[in-house]
């Protein structure tokens, strides 16, 4: 060939990171100075955007462009202000040459005016809003109509004072019970002991031994003479008080039991426990009817009615449970509790009863079990113990030795108490673990964990002026 061949330049071989970093130098070179930039605003797109936000703000307001302007003839002053109120709109919203805006808004005639106004109708005022979106509150609070709030206003409550302290338990004090005649209370305690107490004096009566672990559960019978006791040995007891021993035991649980109730109008006893099971006793065979199995955690809470659903349960898995006592079957599952309901509380005149954890307190309407509110406050402890009286005082007692007393009605936190450990006891033994109202009302007793019983009443000396209800309605109530 007549010409030489050229040689290639020789390739430097270059790595997989020296590429990556030259293409990413090559990137920014490119895209550098204008990165982070804001785009120039499209002053078109801006009206657009405004216009479309005015006309489904004010879509049934008239606009200023819509009256028709009366100039006004020369060597005449301007006619008197009016007395409407003219918002302000933000700096900028009125050119200086033309006064308002041409996209302002009127919002109405006003009372009259003495003479012709600018650019409206004669004798009426208006009132002109600058169309703009930052003036959006000022206009439409304006124009709202502010409604009244309808929950319903508390009832006024005396407060409550303890007034005694019963010592006699050697360990926690778990459960307590009211006699029918309201003369004499019975409670359980860690120390594995049942005692029983003069409600007048708070003297005690009795001491009933028999179980071999604490006891977590008392009733005693309003149809016959008996009493009924439950705790952490598996073991539910039928004590007759014309003899003080006991004559019957209920065999079944497979673990400790937690809570007991007594059915009021059949001979039915019923238990939960740690099994995740509420038992159904027949109290005169010793046989059980039904286990209600249904439940994923521990059954800690219990109540009965004469009615559908007659047995009503809450569980550590956060659920509450409407029971079939028929079929002994599942009616209504209610799972609006985040965490353990540990305490249920039936009222004694409505057909509602309110349901504790540690999140909330909530209130229920029965059969069905429509979820009406939450109480207004949140104790923000575990709540262990609840109790209602028939004048809508609700109390909750809680690990942290709190005591809070509710109106029923509105669900107002009227009064916090904390109680206080008897000498001796740790500061973190302050917890309170059963709480009951008397037959009356009048009376209430705490069992708390510094092995003492309290007893509180209600202040005589306070008044309505002494001690207001401090009540503010919720601004956005949740429904959940």
């Amino acid at each position: 060939m007549p010409g030489t061949a050229l040689e290639m330049e020789p390739v430097e071989p270059q790595s997989l990171k020296k590429l990556s970093l030259k293409s990413l130098k090559r990137s920014l070179d490119l895209f550098s100075p204008t990165h982070g930039h804001v785009a120039p605003p499209d002053p078109e797109s801006k009206r657009i955007r405004t216009s479309h936000k005015v006309a489904m703000e004010y879509k049934g307001i008239k606009s200023t462009n819509d009256i028709p302007k009366q100039g006004n003839p020369r060597g005449q002053e301007p006619a008197a202000p009016s007395n409407a109120l003219a918002l302000p709109g933000p700096e900028g919203s009125r050119d200086q040459g033309k006064g308002v805006s041409e996209n302002a808004l009127v919002v109405g005639p006003t009372l009259q005016s003495r003479g012709k106004n600018e650019g409206g109708l004669p004798g009426k005022s208006t009132t002109v809003i600058p169309a703009s979106s930052s003036s959006r509150n000022f206009s439409t609070s304006a124009i709202i109509e502010r409604i009244p709030s309808r929950w319903p206003r508390p009832e006024w409550h005396a407060p409550w004072k303890n007034y005694r302290v019963i010592s006699g338990h050697l360990g926690w004090v778990r459960s307590i019970a009211f006699d029918p005649s309201n003369t004499w209370f019975c409670t359980g305690s860690a120390d594995r002991t049942i005692k029983i107490w003069d409600v007048a004096s708070g003297k005690l009566k009795y001491t009933l031994t028999g179980h071999i672990e604490q006891i977590r559960g008392l009733a005693v019978s309003t149809r016959h003479t008996y009493m009924f006791s439950a705790g952490d040995d598996k073991l539910v007891k039928c004590w007759d008080l014309e003899q003080n021993k006991v004559i019957r035991s209920y065999h079944g649980h497979l673990s400790g039991v937690y809570c007991l109730a007594l059915h009021p109008t059949i001979d039915l006893l019923l238990t939960g426990g740690r099994d995740s099971v509420c038992r159904v006793w027949d109290i005169r065979t010793k046989m059980q009817a039904y286990a209600l199995a249904g439940h994923d955690n521990t059954v800690c809470s219990v109540f009965t009615r004469p009615t559908d659903p007659q047995v009503v349960t809450g569980s550590h898995d956060s659920t509450i449970k409407f029971w079939d006592l028929r079929y002994g079957k599942t009616m209504t599952t209610l799972t609006h509790h985040k965490k353990s309901v540990r305490a249920l509380a039936r009222h004694p005149t409505e057909h509602s009863f309110a349901s504790a954890s540690a999140e909330n307190i909530k209130k229920f309407n029965l059969p069905r079990g429509e979820f009406l509110h939450n109480m207004l406050s949140q104790q923000k402890t575990i709540i262990n113990a609840m109790a209602i009286n028939e004048d809508g005082v609700m109390v909750t007692g809680g690990d942290n030795g709190s005591l809070w007393f509710w109106d029923w009605k509105s669900g107002h936190n009227f009064q916090q108490a904390q109680t206080i450990v008897q000498p001796g006891s740790l500061d973190s033994e302050a917890a309170i673990y059963a709480a009951s109202f008397d037959l009356t009302g009048s009376r209430l007793i705490t069992c708390e964990a510094d092995k003492t019983i309290k007893m509180w009443k209600q202040d005589e000396n306070a008044t309505p002026e002494t001690h207001p209800v401090n009540f503010k309605p919720p601004k956005d109530i949740r429904r959940f």
